[in-house]
């Protein structure tokens, strides 16, 4: 099972089934909400801000979610032999902190990641996830621009290009002991979350013993499939590869029908992941966290678990991602800029629902096909 790579468009697809469960049971993934958590408590316990209500990070479902992902990255790539930790050159981390910051502050702006604010909201048929994913396509060219630029001058000088933390790591030498140890190790981490979650449930926390299951079933299944929300942004405008664009239509169209089930049966409220970022603050968060998830090479949920395979540029993504979270939300909340972003608008009550659905399958349908179509017209 976990020897070989699992394949992207079937992954891709459980992520979306898990999604609508993880809906039907509290809310939709995200991963910037937990990252929030993360950075203020970091400024909570450096005296930066005073917060005594804060849920700690263990207490709190979102980065319980996120703790789960990471362990989720890290269980599948000890399970395969792909674990390691991996330094990086300077001006690669200089990159990870830069992208990690600037998507934090575009994650705000658009109440979301690109998971939260463009998978889960457009999912959701919330207007605000169209904005999104177009100042997402936008950022990751600036960024993929960016990046052909500095590779061709690296090229040019002779260096080695960065690997892309996007690909599957290389294994350690069969004769190592890493090579040996690490299948063991990986099943110990296993029977540490189940009794992580099993410790919850002693507790009386049995709601977040199922975000910790829930983060490392998206963790692991990330981790064998690589299936990659920069990929699908940014490959299409560096090598034509649109295999993960095309996923990432096929699991929004599954994660969206599921998503509008719920809803029009009334188990979820109808407006639920509806966010008032419509249209600036969504377009805007979009192209700075589509910039920032390219220069990173990861975005939110990307970066946690590939954090878990040993990647040190991502966890200076992760840490800064953390940090700007929280403060572009205290700069909105103490300005009163948040209430700028724009506001909640509802795809089905301007089209219906057969139209709202309709609309975002066509849109979907349109990335899988002119992606597709780029690929073949650039092979």
């Amino acid at each position: 099972i976990f020897g070989r790579p699992w394949p992207v468009i079937p992954s891709a697809l459980v992520i979306a089934a898990l999604n609508v469960f993880l809906f039907a049971y509290d809310k939709p993934w995200t991963a910037s909400d937990g990252l929030r958590n993360w950075g203020d408590s970091l400024f909570n316990f450096l005296g930066v801000i005073d917060q005594p209500d804060l849920l700690p990070p263990w207490l709190y479902s979102g980065s319980v979610l996120n703790i789960g992902l990471l362990l989720g990255g890290l269980l599948a790539a000890l399970l395969s032999r792909e674990f390691g930790v991996r330094p990086a050159p300077v001006a690669e981390l200089v990159k990870g902190a830069l992208g990690g910051l600037l998507m934090g502050a575009g994650a705000m702006l658009s109440f979301g990641c690109n998971i939260g604010g463009f998978f889960s909201a457009l999912s959701a048929l919330s207007a605000s996830g169209l904005a999104m994913m177009a100042g997402l396509i936008l950022g990751a060219y600036i960024g993929t621009r960016y990046l052909i630029r500095e590779n061709v001058k690296v090229i040019e000088s002779g260096r080695l290009l960065f690997m892309n933390a996007c690909e599957a790591p290389p294994r350690p030498a069969v004769t190592s002991a890493a090579f040996k140890l690490q299948p063991g190790i990986g099943a110990l981490v296993f029977v540490l979350v189940l009794a992580g979650g099993c410790l919850y449930q002693l507790l009386g926390h049995g709601r977040l013993a199922v975000f910790l299951f829930f983060g490392v079933a998206f963790g692991a299944v990330l981790q064998r499939s690589r299936f990659c929300l920069v990929n699908a942004f940014r490959e299409p405008f560096m090598t034509g590869a649109s295999e993960h664009a095309r996923a990432a239509a096929l699991a929004l169209i599954l994660s969206m029908i599921g998503f509008t089930i719920l809803k029009v049966t009334d188990l979820k409220d109808a407006t639920e992941w509806v966010f008032p970022s419509f249209w600036l603050g969504a377009a805007i968060g979009g192209i700075l966290f589509g910039i920032g998830m390219v220069l990173a090479g990861g975005c939110g949920a990307g970066s946690i678990w590939r954090g878990g395979e040993g990647h040190v540029k991502l966890w200076l993504a992760v840490f800064f991602f953390a940090l700007g979270t929280s403060a572009m939300r205290r700069l909105l909340t103490h300005t009163d800029l948040i209430r700028q972003l724009g506001g909640p608008v509802f795809l089905p009550n301007i089209f219906g629902w057969a139209a709202a659905v309709g609309v975002v399958v066509v849109l979907m349908v349109f990335w899988y096909l002119s992606t597709a179509w780029n690929q073949e017209k650039q092979q």
